[in-house]
């Protein structure tokens, strides 16, 4: 019997986890990523609850563990380096604010990539630049030229994801800015890092510093509030320039942070914002992870969001025998709960982060606010899809 050919777009963590479930359902799959590799580095992600379970399902908690940042906690200081508050990494079953699971992107990608790149044909360099279904495919051309034929298509291609934009319509429908604006990049550990992340709060601006695995480098994270969000994020220079100004005369180490901002490989800025859509798919074209329903990396459940999905996914897809309509409505149904709830939170915490002495964040229920986390971190009960193909993990 012909396998079930399924294209999906983007090679970061959603498309590759995807790339896994769905091979050991029985698919053919196809990876394109516009980039000419898998992106290094990149901010620390990472897996709490239920999203445990699915790495270990994968066959990857060995793996995974292997690059951990190994980040011991966190210190909440004042201007001076005082410690105000101690988050450890062990608290909370390690799903706390610190998660015992924190893998640099990069990391993370490059994991799921070994773990699937024998079994999955990944095309790198390319993009889709037009696609059209009927009944029974989609026919889709790339912009290298080539033109084929799949089954299904799926998204996984993040936050600005330009098939999302081609099929669904454009990204203003969905993208909701929060009001806040995030940076990160790379520094050299001048600072004194040792397992530990620094964090620094002041008027609703944020500096930070986050240890990673080799000890002479360190990860800058620095976030300020903003109505709106205009620039292009592809205009680097004009980044730094709006980074420099919102951020001059923040105290603590955020002067010697922002020197290094021209001398970094891998500076990263961009608006926090969710996705929110009233359905993930349309036809035989689906969309999962940031592209689907991005709940902010305020809300700490990127990766979660996109290991557990890619799991339902393909699942849900291969026990309705491939069918779209079928597939892609369990998909939500079981997904739809646990995307709200982390998006709630994802907005509550930049509320926190953006509170001043002027305009305080509203003090919340807490009970309301220990049940709401609770769901979101132990999140949907996973099938076990009996009688589902199941060729095994390959980890």
């Amino acid at each position: 019997m012909t396998k079930t050919k399924v294209l999906v777009s983007g090679a970061s963590i959603a498309g590759p986890a995807l790339a896994h479930w769905l091979r050991r359902r029985g698919a053919e799959v196809t990876v394109v990523e516009q980039s000419d590799g898998l992106r290094p580095g990149g901010q620390a992600v990472d897996a709490r609850g239920v999203a445990k379970e699915v790495i270990r399902r994968m066959g990857l908690d060995a793996k995974i563990r292997a690059v951990c940042t190994d980040t011991a906690g966190a210190y909440v200081v004042d201007a001076d380096g005082k410690v105000l508050d101690t988050h450890r990494a062990e608290e909370n079953d390690g799903d706390g604010y610190i998660s015992e699971i924190e893998v640099l992107r990069g990391d993370f990608s490059q994991v799921l990539y070994d773990d699937t790149r024998d079994g999955v044909e990944y095309v790198f360099g390319d993009r889709i630049a037009e696609l059209r279904q009927d009944a029974d495919g989609v026919d889709v051309t790339f912009a290298g030229g080539d033109r084929r034929r799949f089954d299904l298509v799926i998204g996984a291609d993040g936050l600005h994801s330009a098939l999302r934009g081609m099929v669904f319509g454009p990204r203003e429908q969905f993208i909701r800015h929060l009001g806040l604006v995030l940076a990160f990049y790379t520094v050299p550990n001048e600072f004194g890092l040792d397992r530990w992340m620094i964090d620094y709060h002041e008027d609703g601006r944020s500096a930070g510093l986050r240890p990673i695995h080799d000890a002479d480098r360190a990860i800058a994270m620095l976030s300020f509030p903003s109505p709106d969000f205009e620039i292009d994020y592809r205009d680097i220079d004009g980044q730094k320039r709006l980074l420099r100004e919102q951020m001059a005369g923040v105290a603590w180490e955020t002067e010697r942070i922002l020197a290094h901002l021209d001398s970094t490989p891998d500076f990263y800025l961009d608006q926090v914002a969710q996705v929110v859509m009233e359905h993930w798919s349309n036809g035989r074209v689906g969309l999962l992870g940031d592209a689907a329903f991005s709940a902010s990396p305020m809300s700490g459940a990127g990766t979660g969001l996109a290991l557990v999905g890619a799991y339902m996914l393909a699942g849900e897809l291969a026990a309705a025998d491939w069918d779209p309509v079928a597939g892609f409505a369990a998909y939500e149904d079981r997904m739809r709960t646990y995307v709200e709830d982390n998006q709630e939170i994802g907005r509550m915490h930049v509320q926190m982060l953006t509170a001043t002495d002027a305009e305080p964040a509203p003090e919340p229920d807490m009970e309301a606010l220990m049940a709401l986390v609770e769901r979101a971190v132990g999140g949907p009960e996973l099938p076990d899809y009996v009688g589902v193909p199941d060729s095994g993990p390959t980890g």
